[in-house]
């Protein structure tokens, strides 16, 4: 089956690569090696907080962050 991709220039979500799409769909069954989908874990599970300092030190890498700075996920969007 041939998939039609349509890029969405709207303000907020974006197009992600098909390969990243297909990375986190994985994860979505069973995270890593962690048994079970990261949807499925506690916030306070050995595995979450895992993945959360993993994705922390990665974001930090990324944006040169010094250790004056901190990263904070929090819900919501826009009208948050």
């Amino acid at each position: 089956m041939t998939m039609k991709r349509v890029w969405n220039f709207s303000a907020g979500p974006a197009a992600l690569p098909v390969e990243v799409l297909e990375e986190a769909s994985g994860n979505v069954v069973c995270a890593e090696n962690f048994g079970m989908s990261i949807m499925e874990m506690s916030h306070r599970s050995k595995g979450w907080v895992e993945i959360q300092e993993e994705t922390k030190q990665s974001l930090s890498t990324l944006l040169s962050l010094t250790d004056t700075h901190d990263i904070l996920f929090l819900q919501g969007g826009a009208t948050s």
